[in-house]
């Protein structure tokens, strides 16, 4: 199985996604789509490289500094409550990426990272229906056990390379992405960019305290001295080209047409994140990688038809 035709069927199966009924996209928005989601799977092995010479939790405070520094200067406070900003800020910038860059520096693989990340879809289907009364289908928990296989499945081939460790703590930072995205969707129609720059500011506290316990000022200090150009470039990158290029690009594509028809995208992400690992990275990529992949990608299939099916008219309520 190559990642050529790996990466064929999946967009085949988007485009198909894109095909039917209201859900038509313009092909030059559907561009957009896979350029964002070219973005944050490549973004894993840049996370990689960045860790050569900074310490992960360093990492993630300096990437939310450099988001937060400039905007809330220039962007004003978006009219939500300082809770929704202060729970934003941790779960995103320590429980999210703060974990993840932990985990990917010797505990997982930047490839598989950007496969596990994905189940955040599968917490958040599960938070919104204990915190909000959401319902959940039966076919929705049929694509949480195939996915669930996955996982398991990673588990069993736990290599030198990829921890048992290292695979829960993405699971966790899946978990505070989840909780991120029912943050931002209490928090209604704000400008997305304005909240994610304020939120930053509650995200650097948190990163800088477990730099300070865990990393000490003397790996800090040598980090910060020996971090070159590529390494600053990363980081960089990772404010202007994975938050505000692709989160901004993602939800104007959320504005403009039904979240049906752009979310499926998603679904390249860890695509371009394991193909990239492994032509840039050299990581492996044995049958029991891409079976994974397939169990994932598949129960996260099954869940986006059937959330696109719960959107349309039916005659008769489903009971």
């Amino acid at each position: 199985m190559t990642h050529s035709y790996i990466a064929k069927q999946t967009f085949q199966l988007l485009c198909g996604f894109n095909s039917t009924g209201n859900n038509l996209m313009p092909f030059r928005h559907q561009l957009l789509a896979l350029m964002v989601a070219f973005i944050w799977g490549t973004n894993f092995v840049f996370i990689e490289m960045g860790l050569r010479e900074l310490p992960p939790f360093l990492f993630a405070c300096l990437r939310f500094i450099l988001v937060a520094i400039p905007l809330v200067f220039i962007l004003p406070r978006p009219k939500v409550p300082w809770w929704q900003l202060i729970s934003y800020g941790f779960l995103i910038g320590f429980g999210q990426f703060g974990l993840l860059f932990w985990a990917i520096q010797d505990n997982i693989t930047p490839g598989l990272a950007s496969l596990v990340v994905q189940i955040q879809v599968f917490f958040t289907i599960l938070l919104a229906s204990a915190l909000f009364h959401e319902s959940i289908k039966r076919t929705q928990w049929i694509a949480l056990f195939i996915s669930f296989d996955g996982l398991l499945l990673i588990a069993v081939f736990t290599d030198g390379q990829t921890t048992l460790p290292g695979l829960g703590v993405v699971v966790i930072a899946a978990f505070s992405w989840a909780g991120g995205n029912l943050i931002v969707k209490q928090a209604g129609k704000v400008n997305i960019i304005a909240f994610i720059a304020w939120s930053s500011l509650f995200a650097i506290p948190p990163l800088a305290l477990m730099s300070f316990y865990s990393e000490g000022w003397p790996a800090i200090q040598q980090g910060l001295e020996q971090a070159g150009l590529l390494s600053w470039s990363v980081v960089l990158w990772q404010t202007i080209g994975n938050t505000l290029i692709g989160y901004g690009l993602w939800n104007w594509l959320l504005g403009q047409h039904k979240a049906s028809a752009v979310t499926p995208w998603a679904l390249m992400v860890p695509v371009f994140g394991m193909i990239a690992s492994a032509i840039v990275l050299n990581e492996p990529m044995p049958w029991w990688k891409w079976a994974a992949a397939i169990l994932i990608m598949t129960g996260l299939t099954i869940n986006l038809k059937t959330s696109r099916a719960k959107k349309l008219p039916a005659k008769h309520p489903i009971r």
